[in-house]
């Protein structure tokens, strides 16, 4: 089968979106199937901007290519899945966020540009006219499935998948740190875990790794300057997949509190590499996986209540280890695998 992975990216910027795509493609590749990722570039200011990128994708032709058929187009993202195939099939990631949970709170910037509500009004018009158009619609967790069925009132199907290099994690040991890798974002809330070196009371330090939002980066650079969190703090920047692994394998517990994350492979790595997670009410996507006490803790997204865990998972690596253990069960019993998600996509 030729199959066509729709997405989007925004030019120079990398994060789980793009790493799901290779990874769909090359698990489709090795089960004999020929594949290929079909990329728009996606701008969304100002907003009248996003209107443009709609038009672009609704006029995307992905039905043959050099005189050869596509027989089957995945959708990832907004607004790529506006494309016309009589054979496509939906993986949301996420629909544009900015248009629905995200509208009017911290984190939103539609409803403070010009015409931000008539864009919100014309995506979510064309979300509820072109999303059913896909014969399936599976989306990367159930809490983007409940989203879909809040906002637009369509129903999907949550199709978990791992995370890349997965077979690779390990737990080795239970170390002096807590870890967090992934982009640099306001919405990741690295902040909150930097805030938390100011209130531990035992030698835990933090470490955090990636790339993404230079201004984010700076604003949590600045903040270790300010409270003198230089010894407790490692801003690591890019690291390897193999140093990233060594990391995990290392850490005493992972820190992953997102604000309303649509899915995070950081939970499923930590668990994958026998690790406790640590993560928020309202982080969403992990909550589908950690539960409080028995594989994590789940606090208020406050530096202390951060710290506190933090040092709960210190002074008891016994309790860290049994949580991290019940963590790497899971995943099991989940049987996360492609076999599964490659089925559904092409059934």
């Amino acid at each position: 089968m030729r199959v066509a992975i729709a997405t989007v990216q925004v030019p120079f910027i990398r994060g789980g979106a793009e790493i799901l795509a290779e990874n769909l493609k090359h698990q489709l590749i090795v089960r004999g199937h020929e594949a290929e990722i079909v990329t728009m570039p996606f701008k969304w200011y100002p907003a009248r901007t996003i209107l443009n990128c709609i038009r672009a994708a609704r006029l995307i032709d992905l039905t043959e290519v050099n005189g050869l058929p596509v027989d089957r187009v995945i959708c990832l993202k907004f607004p790529i899945y506006y494309t016309q195939h009589d054979n496509k099939v939906l993986w949301l990631l996420h629909q544009h966020r900015q248009a629905y949970e995200l509208f009017g709170t911290e984190y939103g910037d539609l409803d403070k540009m010009e015409r931000g509500e008539q864009v919100r009004r014309t995506i979510v018009r064309c979300d509820n006219r072109y999303l059913p158009e896909h014969r399936g619609l599976y989306t990367i967790s159930a809490t983007v499935s409940d989203r879909l069925r809040k906002y637009n009132g369509i129903a999907s199907l949550p199709l978990y998948h791992p995370p890349g290099g997965y077979e690779q994690l390990r737990c080795a040991a239970f170390g002096d740190y807590a870890f967090m890798p992934g982009r640099l974002d306001s919405l990741k809330r690295q902040h909150l875990l930097v805030e938390a070196a100011r209130y531990t009371k035992t030698p835990v330090r933090i470490v955090i790794a990636g790339q993404g939002d230079p201004r984010y980066g700076g604003m949590l650079r600045s903040l270790i300057d300010a409270y003198g969190l230089q010894d407790k703090v490692k801003l690591l920047g890019y690291i390897s997949e193999d140093a990233k692994a060594e990391y995990y394998a290392n850490a005493l517990c992972v820190y992953y509190g997102p604000f309303q994350e649509d899915y995070g492979y950081v939970t499923l790595e930590a668990f994958f590499s026998g690790k406790p997670v640590i993560t928020h009410p309202d982080s969403c996507g992990p909550l589908e996986f950690v539960r409080h006490g028995i594989n994590g803790c789940v606090v208020a997204p406050d530096p202390r209540a951060i710290a506190e865990a933090l040092d709960r998972l210190y002074e008891d690596k016994a309790l860290a280890e049994r949580l991290g253990e019940q963590g790497g069960k899971l995943m099991k019993q989940l049987h996360i695998d492609w076999d599964h998600a490659i089925a559904r996509l092409l059934q």
